[in-house]
């Protein structure tokens, strides 16, 4: 949609256009939608059934909303999709400082102008994104910050400290007819949260001994860990009392929902097939139930997105130094990325020491399962009798899929090596060679052949 062409306050009635309440935009757009059987939260896997039906009540409902979960659980993400549910062209007074709607200008300037001006006020136009602000809550946060304070220019121009045009407006109140989403909002001190009371409930701004009447029109939301809810920080008990919806988030329950978030949010520079984000799914789900890891810090999924893009790179790199045509991640990919994860993991705090076995276990477990869903069924009794005769078979993080490909073992007239890559959708030899490794590796878990590493190779006999 094209932005209206509309400049006076005038024209604007001639239009038809009719104010609606924030709350009322928010509700109207999202029944349409569902009217409509249009999915407004683009981009959220694995909250169809919890987290969103809870979310869409509380905002039919007009309340404020805080976000409660573990870290990477997409609550920012799913905070920041709320801005797709505001009108897309939204009337505003031209120049004013709060974006107020022409039909009601709540400011002294803007009052003023508007009895001055009548029809002929100008009006601006902004888009949706505009009315979306976004803040991260930290402990150097300041009331002027978020509510706002006296301006000092202002007073040296000659205005006097009671005018009330002499005060700055801080984040909320510039979110007038908007949304305003915190994140983190424990880590907001205490007396900055108390300034937030008024604003949210009887929509009063105190700054400084005035008090300003203003009919805000804002939505706040915010994020929260559990964990800090409770302990290190926590929001106070009058605050939490003005959100009307507490909704606990989740991560993704179905290892679809684990993969599609990973693919949609990892930005890839070489090709990493599908069964290797499936064991970077499958590892990150695991390390969740490991005991041996701090449930309550939670297993971001950063965690698996890191990872297909360090595999990714993994590869890349291989196939300049190697002279390779195609860059695909294989699994001889997956140790880089251990390599490089096990910082964003908390571990118990029994097992220091033990972390990267617990990384190595929990991945030969996720590559088991990977190796176990497609390869159910496959007869590898010639591979197996090739490397039990003195056939080996050579990989490693530097060694080409051609090459790779080069050193297996002959079956004879076996069709072996073509069924274990039509399994897995293989078309090059890079995506040949990774099936390959992935179907040496199941065999090395299920013990029927031995692995030997070193020196950046691995080697199968």
């Amino acid at each position: 949609m094209m932005r209206p062409t509309l400049t006076t306050v005038g024209e604007l009635r001639a239009s038809g256009h009719v104010q609606k309440t924030l709350r009322t935009e928010i509700r109207d757009n999202l029944l349409d939608a569902l009217r409509e059987g249009r999915d407004p939260w683009p981009g959220l896997h694995g909250f169809e059934s919890t987290v969103i039906p809870q979310l869409e009540r509380a905002l039919i409902a007009g309340h404020d909303i805080v976000l409660l979960g573990e870290r990477g659980q997409g609550k920012t993400r799913l905070l920041r999709t709320l801005s797709g549910l505001l009108d897309e062209w939204s009337p505003v007074i031209e120049g004013s400082e709060l974006g107020e709607h022409p039909y009601e200008p709540i400011t002294s300037v803007s009052l003023r102008r508007a009895a001055e001006l009548g029809d002929e006020l100008p009006i601006a136009w902004r888009r949706r994104e505009e009315r979306y602000v976004e803040k991260l809550a930290t402990p150097d946060t300041s009331v002027a910050d978020l509510i706002g304070d006296v301006d000092p220019m202002k007073v040296a121009e000659g205005r006097s400290l009671g005018d009330p045009e002499t005060i700055h407006f801080g984040l909320i109140p510039r979110s007038h007819r908007g949304i305003v989403a915190i994140n983190e909002l424990p880590d907001l001190a205490e007396r900055i949260q108390v300034a937030m009371l008024n604003v949210m409930e009887e929509r009063d701004i105190q700054i400084r001994g005035y008090v300003l009447r203003l009919p805000l029109d804002v939505l706040v939301v915010a994020s929260a860990n559990p964990e800090d809810y409770t302990n290190r920080g926590r929001i106070i008990t009058p605050l939490k009392d003005r959100f009307g919806a507490e909704i606990r988030t989740h991560y993704p329950t179905e290892l679809a929902d684990e993969i599609a978030v990973i693919r949609q949010e990892a930005e890839l520079v070489a090709d990493v097939p599908d069964y290797l984000i499936e064991i970077l799914a499958r590892f990150t789900r695991n390390l969740r139930e490991s005991a041996s890891v701090d449930q309550r810090s939670g297993v971001s999924a950063r965690f698996s997105i890191a990872g297909a893009e360090t595999i990714a790179a993994a590869a890349i790199h291989r196939a300049t130094r190697q002279g390779e045509q195609e860059a695909v991640a294989r699994p001889v990919d997956l140790e880089t990325a251990v390599d490089v994860l096990g910082g964003k993991i908390e571990f118990e705090s029994g097992e220091e020491g033990r972390e990267d076995e617990i990384l190595d276990h929990l991945l030969r477990t996720a590559t088991a399962e990977t190796v176990r869903a497609h390869f159910r069924g496959v007869d590898f009794a010639l591979l197996v009798d090739a490397l039990e005769s003195g056939s080996l078979v050579t990989t490693g993080e530097q060694v080409a899929a051609r090459d790779f490909l080069a050193g297996l073992p002959s079956l004879g007239e076996s069709e072996l090596y073509d069924e274990i890559g039509d399994r897995l959708g293989a078309t090059n030899d890079g995506q040949r060679a990774g099936a390959i490794e992935l179907a040496l590796e199941g065999l090395y878990l299920a013990r029927r052949v031995s692995k030997e590493s070193g020196g950046g190779e691995t080697i199968y006999g």
